[in-house]
């Protein structure tokens, strides 16, 4: 060894060669770019991910952006061997498990693109129908929107990027999420009008300070969340997705603050998990709220109840 050139050289190789993902670089050593995706494809579907092509093309336009795979694969120069590494890193990723979400670090929902973490749950084109159920039933050009247990801050901000004058609330017990809804709605040009506070429900907050409540809360009964896919699994947080024994637990604690925080009139808007429109109804009208509606996703599961504070 020569010189402090020589060593560093040396060490980021050993770094290199020690990397999770070396069997996959070593598999696609002597391979084409076509021929990388098509074992990527196979080890995809061998590791039970249903949607193998699409991730593979997805992870392949991420790390060969700007140039498309097709410009790839007809002039090799556009894919350099640092590009292949990185593909290899994600793809290990993947194979194990990690959403793409997470992997890519945002995800599409309504209008918008949000970034996203382990610390929050992917934003899923479902909830996109508890969005359009609230503007379909609220109208008015104010109101302040109240979402309990934002996360992402996927609902709050895509009922603001749609009412122009409308202000909203977000509260979540989890300070990283928080973090995580404030740049949203930063990246977004919504961080004027969205606040983010950190409680538990919605305890503490202003009486009758809100026209509109909305939540997506955790709903899935604790004895299925050891059979739920890997991505959520293992990688999402618990305490977004555990609804208790019932998993109504969180519906109960919601309901129990919204007649102090909506004003008499305010809509409550929930998502709920595909067989629980009935008890959810009930907790609602239990609750004293009227016109209670249910609503079902475009695979036409109940998705959304809501319903008005008299």
């Amino acid at each position: 060894m020569n010189s402090a050139f020589d060593k560093m050289v040396v060490d980021a190789r050993t770094v290199f060669d020690a990397s999770a993902s070396k069997p996959l670089r070593d598999a696609w050593a002597e391979l084409s770019l076509v021929e990388i995706r098509a074992d990527l494809v196979k080890r995809f579907g061998a590791a039970g991910i249903g949607e193998a092509e699409t991730d593979a093309r997805f992870l392949l336009a991420h790390v060969l952006a700007p140039a498309s795979y097709a410009e790839a694969v007809a002039d090799p120069a556009l894919c350099s061997w640092q590009q292949i590494n990185w593909l290899a890193e994600l793809a290990w990723e993947r194979v194990h498990r990690k959403p793409m979400s997470q992997i890519l670090g945002t995800q599409p929902f309504w209008t918008l693109e949000l970034d996203v973490s382990e610390d929050v749950l992917t934003p899923r084109a479902d909830t996109e129908t508890l969005v359009e159920a609230v503007l379909d039933a609220r109208s008015q050009t104010t109101a302040r929107v109240l979402d309990i247990g934002v996360g992402s801050g996927a609902i709050l901000l895509a009922l603001l990027s749609e009412r122009k004058a409308w202000q909203g609330v977000g509260v979540d017990v989890s300070e990283a999420a928080l973090d995580i809804a404030a740049k949203n709605a930063r990246r977004c040009g919504l961080d004027e009008r969205a606040e983010f506070l950190q409680a538990s429900w919605g305890r503490g907050l202003p009486a009758g300070a809100f026209d509109i409540l909305v939540s997506n809360p955790p709903y899935i009964r604790s004895d299925v969340m050891k059979t739920l896919d890997p991505e959520v699994r293992d990688f999402e947080p618990h305490l977004a997705l555990d609804g208790g024994v019932d998993g109504l637990d969180a519906y109960r604690a919601i309901l129990d603050e919204a007649r102090n925080l909506v004003k008499p009139g305010g809509l409550v808007a929930f998502e709920i998990g595909y067989d629980q429109g009935e008890a959810v109804s009930g907790l609602l009208q239990a609750h004293g709220l009227s016109g209670i509606a249910l609503i079902q996703d475009l695979a036409g599961h109940d998705r959304v109840v809501l319903g008005a504070l008299s």
